[in-house]
């Protein structure tokens, strides 16, 4: 019996080292990627090149929960009135998802709607589709113009708004992370509401204001409230204290006019 005992005991400790050592080296491999992928340049691309107006540069640097968010930077003037977008997600701009259609038992690429991605930026921007979400579809997909690939890590926005008025406004960006979940927002908040759990912690809104006749050598953006949590309205939430993970989505978002 004392045996028996023993040769358990023996079995568990040598379970436990196996765990600890898997861990560890878990670990240090995630070490390893965040350390490598911070020390890679950031990827750089353009919009609305030569659109006629103020060249901007949009520098992203990427946070810890950093996970493949879907984005979207545009302008308004300071009463809140879209005047254009500079950046939109391929996927929400096209209405085609690269996992957008489980129909064959595995994700293919496809059609889907995600009204609950980006819902302050889709009201905003006030195109209503068919269907009766804001956002674009496959049959009126955003411009070429603004969209493309969701950057994978840190990233550079070259820009140009089309026009030279008005002197101020503001910069706006909504980003959202699909399955970040917390224990404000879980899976059972809102157990009827598909969208929502495509979405779990609600898009966030990040602001700045420009004034060209006082410019400034950079501007910072910062989060100023959270989208509707299923995008059935464009209201814009304030109350950011049930946020918290979503907010190490990004590090920092610097604005540069040219």
């Amino acid at each position: 019996m004392k045996y028996k005992k023993s040769k358990v005991i023996a079995r568990i400790a040598l379970l436990l080292f196996l765990f600890a050592a898997f861990a560890a080296d878990s670990y240090s491999q995630q070490r390893w990627w965040k350390r490598s992928r911070a020390q890679e340049p950031p990827k750089e691309f353009t919009t609305l090149q030569d659109a006629g107006g103020y060249n901007l540069e949009i520098i992203f640097e990427p946070g810890r929960r950093h996970n493949h968010p879907l984005m979207a930077f545009w302008i308004e003037d300071t009463s809140g009135v879209y005047i254009q977008s500079l950046y939109v997600a391929q996927s929400i701009a096209e209405g085609y998802f690269r996992h957008g259609d489980a129909s064959s038992g595995r994700w293919e690429p496809g059609p889907l709607r995600r009204p609950a991605a980006l819902p302050y930026w889709g009201h905003k921007r006030g195109v209503k589709a068919p269907d009766g979400y804001y956002l674009p579809t496959q049959e009126n997909p955003m411009p070429d113009a603004v969209t493309g690939p969701t950057p994978k890590a840190a990233f550079i926005l070259h820009t140009t708004t089309r026009h030279k008025e008005p002197r101020v406004f503001n910069i706006l960006m909504e980003i959202n992370q699909s399955w970040d979940w917390n224990q404000h927002w879980h899976n059972n908040k809102f157990p009827d509401d598909e969208h929502y759990k495509t979405s779990s912690q609600p898009a966030l809104v990040y602001s700045v204001t420009v004034d060209l006749d006082n410019l400034q050598e950079e501007y910072i953006m910062r989060p100023v409230g959270h989208s509707h949590w299923s995008g059935k309205t464009g209201e814009l939430f304030e109350d950011l204290s049930t946020i918290t993970t979503a907010l190490d989505i990004t590090r920092e978002i610097k604005v540069i006019v040219k």
